[in-house]
């Protein structure tokens, strides 16, 4: 049973929309709060209140700042002399990563919030034409953004969710005042960080997806779009702040869906980003196939099709974790002459893997070793490894390969 959760954001998102909507859908508000504590961080209180938009009840979560922007890696801290001057609440990447490792948090929590803030800082590099590691953020680096931020990977970590999916974003519209003065509603980070999801302009003209929302959604979200198959089990709605000629809320519906996956074999979420093409070069698809294993994909292949009009085409396909999605998809813009990629989310159950070395009639040999419930099921030897046995002794590769696999099931049999 994977169970599941689906953002529907007629009015937009926001870090403390989700928050809200998560506590609105059972997440313990008292747990959340001590999980927070796990941050180190102070200058901050959480408060929950029940609000009424447009004739709906949400459940309100704000983050008050109790006093000046702070942590434990500035308190006391003189700043060196000649140093560039510190804004409150403005960090860098690394002294957000810097406070979520050295955070008591759990360590999923910590690889979720870690990713969110890495994706919003590759965004914010691409806007201001700079690296990630240089990247100054403003209000996303205050002790509340990071707070909601946390937040909701705390929220989503409780509640026992596998995978996040959301529906289209309304872009909104107008202008707001940031720190670079008056820019156009979505921010250009949010534009950034809205690419390659569905989104729709519903006339109003305010800011309805902050980029706190939408680095949350897009790096933690497996799908987007329609909502998907599932037995809903909770329904919470997080209030705005705003008040809109709709209802500002955003609803979170928490589900479970049926997977029958084999006993002892974990469960996982993985993403299948895919496009096809008719008019690349043959000579292309070797190094695009090397970067897109080089740049995370867990696996990626050839499929030959015949397209419209009977053209011979080719189906380009990579397996990757799904914060890996915004990568592949760039990647495959660049190297091939496609104009358009596409994504869906799998369930899969996996085998526990370690590779080993045993020594074999032919030498040591290195094996990789697949197990259900603690019993080795597939014991497979490295074939480069089997090929240069091979080649030395002067020896059959099929004779040596079939050797090997006897003596690797053999050993990793014996008591």
């Amino acid at each position: 049973m994977l169970k599941l959760a689906y953002f529907d954001c007629p009015s937009g998102a926001s870090g403390d929309m989700i928050l809200g909507a998560l506590v609105d859908a059972g997440v313990p508000f008292e747990t959340l709060e001590r999980e927070l504590a796990g941050l180190g961080v102070d200058g901050y209180r959480l408060e929950r209140s029940e609000v009424m938009k447009a004739g709906f009840r949400a459940t309100k979560v704000d983050v008050h700042l109790t006093g000046y922007d702070r942590d434990p890696a500035y308190m006391g801290r003189v700043p060196d002399p000649g140093a560039h001057p510190r804004h409150p609440g403005h960090r860098g990447l690394g002294e957000i990563l810097a406070i979520l490792e050295r955070s008591h948090l759990a360590p999923k929590v910590r690889e979720m919030a870690s990713r969110v803030f890495r994706r919003l800082a590759d965004a914010e590099a691409r806007v201001h034409g700079t690296t990630p590691e240089r990247v100054q953020f403003h209000d996303v680096g205050a002790i509340d953004a990071i707070v909601d931020v946390t937040g909701a990977c705390i929220g989503l970590h409780l509640l026992g969710i596998d995978a996040v999916h959301f529906g289209a974003l309304p872009v909104g519209g107008g202008f707001v005042d940031g720190p670079h003065g008056r820019i156009p509603v979505p921010g250009p980070a949010t534009a950034e960080l809205l690419k390659g999801f569905p989104t729709l302009d519903t006339g109003i003209r305010r800011e309805l997806v902050t980029p706190t929302g939408a680095a949350i959604l897009t790096t933690l979200a497996t799908g987007a779009g329609a909502m998907p198959a599932m037995r809903v089990t909770a329904v919470g709605y997080g209030g705005g702040t705003m008040e809109l000629e709709t209802p500002n809320v955003l609803r979170l519906f928490v589900g479970e869906t049926a997977v029958a996956a084999p006993t002892g074999a974990p469960t996982e979420t993985i993403i299948q980003v895919e496009t096809t093409v008719d008019d690349m070069s043959p000579q292309l698809y070797e190094p695009l196939l090397e970067r897109l294993l080089e740049s995370g994909a867990l696996d990626a292949w050839l499929t030959p099709v015949i397209m419209k009009r009977s053209r011979p085409g080719v189906v380009l396909t990579a397996l990757c974790e799904p914060g890996r999605v915004a990568d592949l998809s760039r990647l495959l813009f660049e190297e091939s002459p496609t104009i358009g990629v596409r994504w869906t989310a799998y369930q899969r159950a996996r085998l526990e893997r370690e590779m080993v070395r045993l020594d074999t009639a032919h030498g040591p040999v290195t094996f990789k070793v697949s197990r259900l419930d603690g019993r080795a099921i597939t014991v497979t030897p490295e074939f480069e490894e089997i090929r240069r046995i091979a080649r030395d002794r002067g020896l059959a590769v099929r004779e040596v390969l079939e050797q090997a696999r006897t003596e690797g099931r053999r050993l990793l049999s014996s008591p």
